[in-house]
Parts: C-alpha cells; sequence; structure tokens
C-alpha cells in the first residue's frame, strides 16, 4: 500500500525543550553471543562484500534520543525493541551465517551530539546501515544519506524521512526525497482516522486542544483541517503553554457538545487535561492519540482521570503488542521479557515498532544471500510490493508519486485500540477495535500542508 508523506507521528515533541549532553551506550548493552552456524543450511561461502560485512559479522548502527529533558522513555522504545530482535536472531545463529552487531549511540536529544553520532558510526565505526532509530532532532541525516547508508524502518519524529533518499521511515512515503521536504516543502496527510471516528463510532464535534506554541499550534492546524475536511463541527481551544486553564476550556467544549477530542500537547499536558475532563463531567466517545501514546504507562500516566482515561484510542499502521495470539507479536513480546525483563511495565507500541524496523533490514539482508551490499539492501526496500514486516505492519512501500497522484483520494488503512482498565485480568491494557487492521480501510482524500 502506497503511503503518503505525514507529519503526525511525534506531534508531542513539539520542540518545546531542550535536551543535555548525548553519550554512546555502554559496550556491555550490546555483546552479542559467537556466531552461530549458517542459518541458510548451507555451507558458509560468505565474503567481506561491502563496509561493515566481514564473512561473519554484519555491523549495524542504531541512534536514539534515549535520554535528555525529553525523559527517558520518550523516544527510547524503538531502540529496545530493535535490539531485542538482534539479540535473538544472534541466539539463533544470525542471518546466513552472519551475526549482527549493533553499534549504539545515545544523542541526549542535541542536534549537534546527533551528528556527532551520525559520524561516529558511519566514519569511525563503518557500520553497514541503520535500524532501529527513533530521533528527536535527526540533524546527522543529511550526511548518513550522502554517505549512501540506508536507515531502514526508522521512527519519523521531524522531516528528515521525507526528505532523503536512503532514509526508509517505517511507515513508508511516496514523496520523492530527492533533499527537499515532500514535494518541494509540501507534504500531505489523509483523513482515514477522521472517517474512522465518523463512521465507525459516530462522532460528530470534535475540540482540537493546543498550547499557544508554535510547532503545536501548526500540528494542531493540520488536524482541524482534516477534520473539517470530514464534515465535523470543530471546536479550536489553544491554552497557554505556561499557565493552561485547561477547566474552562473543558467547560466550553461541554456546552457546545464535543464527543471526540484531539490534541496537540505533550503526555503532562494530556494528563492534566484528561483530569479536568473528568472533573468537568466531559464524557466523550474517544481520546483520540497516536501510536507514541499506545503504551502500558497510561494507567499510572492518567491515574486522576478514569473516566477519561478509558476513553482514550490509538491509532497506528502496526498490530498492537498486546495481540498476543499473533505469532510475530508473540516473538516479540517472549524476546522482551528475555532481554529487558524490567521494562513490562513499560511496554509500548514502539518496542514493537523497534522490532519491526530490525526484522525488515533482516529480511533485506537474507534477500542478498552470500553477497550482502547497501545496493542489494536498498533493492528489497525499494520493491513494490507492500512489506509487512511479517503481519505486524499495515503494508508499506516507497513507490514514488507526482505531487498531483499523492493529493489525489486513495484508499488507506489504520489500526485503532482503546485503553481499558478491564484487560489483562484487570491489570490494564490496549483493546483491539477493529478485527483486521489491514480491512479497516477508506478511500479518502489527501490535504497538502507546509511542515
Amino acid at each position: 500500500m502506497r503511503r503518503i508523506v505525514r507529519n503526525a507521528a511525534v506531534a508531542v515533541a513539539l520542540g518545546l525543550v531542550l535536551a543535555a549532553c548525548g553519550s554512546r551506550l555502554p559496550a556491555s548493552d550490546f555483546e552479542q553471543p559467537a556466531p552461530g552456524p549458517n542459518t541458510a543450511g548451507g555451507p558458509n561461502v560468505n565474503a567481506a562484500s561491502d563496509v561493515g560485512v566481514t564473512p561473519t559479522t554484519i555491523k549495524v548502527g542504531m541512534i536514539d534520543t534515549a535520554s535528555g529533558l525529553l525523559g527517558n522513555e520518550t523516544f527510547s522504545g524503538p531502540m529496545y525493541g530493535a535490539q531485542a530482535f538482534f539479540k535473538a536472531l544472534n541466539e539463533k545463529g544470525g542471518v546466513n551465517g552472519r551475526t549482527i552487531e549493533v553499534v549504539a549511540c545515545d544523542d541526549g536529544g542535541i542536534g549537534a551530539d546527533n551528528q556527532k553520532c551520525a559520524r561516529q558510526l558511519v566514519d569511525d565505526d563503518k557500520v553497514f546501515a541503520f535500524a532501529g532509530n527513533s530521533i528527536y532532532n535527526y540533524t546527522g541525516a543529511e550526511y548518513i544519506s550522502s554517505k549512501g547508508v540506508p536507515d531502514v524502518g526508522g521512527i519519523p519524529v521531524g522531516n528528515a524521512y521525507d526528505q532523503y533518499q536512503h532514509l526508509y521511515s517505517l511507515y513508508g512515503s511516496s514523496a520523492p526525497r530527492n533533499g527537499k521536504v515532500g514535494w518541494d516543502g509540501t507534504l500531505f496527510q489523509n483523513t482515514e482516522i477522521y472517517r474512522y471516528f465518523k463512521e465507525r463510532v459516530g462522532a460528530r464535534t470534535a475540540a482540537v486542544v493546543s498550547y499557544n506554541q508554535p510547532d503545536s499550534a501548526r500540528y494542531a492546524q493540520t488536524i482541524k483541517d482534516g477534520l473539517k475536511a470530514e464534515g465535523y463541527t470543530v471546536v479550536d481551544k489553544q491554552v497557554d503553554f505556561f499557565l493552561a486553564n485547561f477547566d474552562a476550556a473543558v467547560v466550553d467544549m461541554k456546552n457546545r457538545g464535543v464527543d471526540l477530542v484531539f490534541d496537540a500537547m505533550d503526555t503532562r499536558g494530556n494528563a492534566v487535561l484528561c483530569k479536568s475532563m473528568d472533573d468537568m463531567g466531559l464524557k466523550v466517545q474517544a481520546k483520540v492519540s497516536t501510536v507514541q501514546s499506545q503504551n502500558a504507562a497510561v494507567g499510572r500516566e492518567f491515574k486522576d482521570s478514569p473516566t477519561c482515561r478509558n476513553s482514550i484510542q490509538a491509532t497506528g499502521f502496526s498490530r498492537s503488542y498486546e495481540d498476543v495470539d499473533h505469532p510475530a507479536v508473540a516473538e516479540f513480546r517472549a524476546a522482551m521479557l528475555k532481554y529487558f525483563p524490567d521494562r513490562e511495565d513499560r511496554m509500548s507500541q514502539w518496542a514493537l515498532e523497534g522490532w519491526a524496523s530490525a526484522q525488515w533490514l533482516t529480511d533485506a539482508i537474507a534477500s542478498c544471500g552470500a553477497d550482502v551490499t547497501r545496493k542489494c539492501v536498498e533493492a528489497f526496500v525499494n520493491r513494490p510490493e507492500g512489506y509487512d514486516a511479517h503481519g505486524l505492519l499495515i503494508p508499506v512501500d516507497f513507490r514514488q508519486e507526482t505531487a498531483e497522484q499523492a493529493q489525489a483520494p486513495q484508499k488507506w488503512c489504520t489500526n485503532v485500540v482503546r485503553w481499558q482498565d478491564t484487560a489483562n485480568g484487570g491489570k490494564g491494557g490496549w483493546v483491539d477495535q477493529v478485527p483486521d487492521m489491514a480491512a479497516n480501510c477508506s478511500v479518502v482524500p489527501s490535504l497538502p500542508y507546509k511542515p
């Protein structure tokens, strides 16, 4: 399935804070077992076929914002998921007789340190490719792409994955990626999410809550445009970032019959908003969030607002980490429990998506056989067939479109989950709202916007 570039993955970052200095993660976190047997089943005929590739190992880089003022949990989920995948892969002998050597760098959320990470991993460590990247300020993207190093399945926080040729977002892209963002500075969003809540939930009046801060207001505007295109009555509520009066906003929302709430705020703001909704008696059909907020911490972060908490629904393009009946999810959860047991109560959808990123790169490497090259890996990623990470993703690809093609109505699909305190034996968790994410689709318009 073609993917129109969208800029909604991480609205919560908002550019509101700066982070502390980054640092390289300790090597002990990434020690790998000795190379195992050739998983292809034949004799090992591998050679040193490209940068970072030896007959027995492949060096993979990983840059994540795993620390800083945004917190250690905000962007680190994909890093843990990708690490768990590679650890499990190596324990089974690697891919075609080669194990994966992970070289990771924490940029601390600072652009200059992201540049340092990029240059260190590319120039000094000589990594073959990247996987599991989740970066607040990806200033090193241009350098990585200029060196022809594939970044496969990264989480698109900013616009880098909409811009550079050798960067491949986990969510796919149909943009030219020729050095300019999107189509000469224009991106497109589709309205599938708003269509879903209109047709499947019956919502008609939606509030959009944002801060009086440029990044927050910009993202809120894209939400409002999408809602209006789907015929909603839109209630625009902007609050002061430092002295937010959520109670006044919520009272007005209640008086105006709001039945759906979107936001362009961070988790802290959402928690206060939810408490105000409970205090003021505003009950909605859904408090809509993004995949970044789909984690096990909701019960703790929204502990003071049980009614609002149980209305939170997250939308995305990957299978829920709670769907353990699916074999790929079960494999992911088992590996996370084995290698990162202390993260069970910090499980997140982004961790699963980091696993999917590592799976994607591994499948691309496996397609090359003994002759593993960057050119071969990118040929696999650029195939017209959609990639689904063994059922974890709604199929994605990188077939390029013109701006006219991208703006035409297209079929889009989404997954939807809802937090329920009664799930998991009363411990709380995310419950699927659609029987099949790949079939939860509509033909919807695409709307241009400037990031």
